[in-house]
């Protein structure tokens, strides 16, 4: 039986941590999903369907990562797709916490679904959405943060913001 993952997040936009994070797991599952999801708690730069292009233009060459959109109970989803693990990429202990009590709640939803935690390699434990979007805004460099292949997509989002 397919051993399937959902990589669940905003990834707004997708960052080098993310990738790691992604990379990792195709090499533990037969199929990654990577979940692109709504957060109501943050401000967008980009729509769904904009993070999935952006996220399939970095994992075209894993053959195992599938990419979809789903705004619902993850938990619902995994059921779905009849996944056995969500894998989420963790930078701090206070990332855990958080994290902890949602592979709590998602295993109260759905006892079939584990959540499988992956600590993020040293070099990216800073690294976030929200400050690779506070530095592109202000006009910062971000190349050493987002895969190569998206960083004029990403700055052309925020050179049009600030016109």
């Amino acid at each position: 039986m397919e051993r399937i993952a959902v990589c669940p997040g905003s990834f707004d936009p997708i960052t080098n941590g993310h990738l790691d994070i992604i990379r990792r797991a195709a090499g533990l599952f037969d199929r990654v999903i990577v979940l692109i999801s709504h957060n109501a708690d943050k401000h967008e730069a980009f729509t769904a369907e904009e993070r999935a292009r952006l996220v399939r233009m970095v994992v075209e060459d894993l053959p195992n990562i599938e990419v979809d959109v789903f705004d619902g109970l993850l938990a619902e989803y995994v059921r779905r797709r009849r996944a056995c693990a969500i894998v989420k990429g963790l930078r701090a202990v206070s990332d855990f916490e958080y994290e902890f009590q949602m592979a709590l709640a998602n295993k109260k939803l759905n006892d079939q679904a584990e959540t499988v935690f992956l600590t993020t390699s040293t070099e990216n434990m800073y690294l976030s959405s929200s400050i690779v979007r506070q530095i592109a805004a202000l006009g910062g460099d971000i190349s050493p943060f987002v895969p190569k292949r998206i960083l004029q997509a990403i700055n052309q989002r925020f050179q049009t913001e600030k016109e």
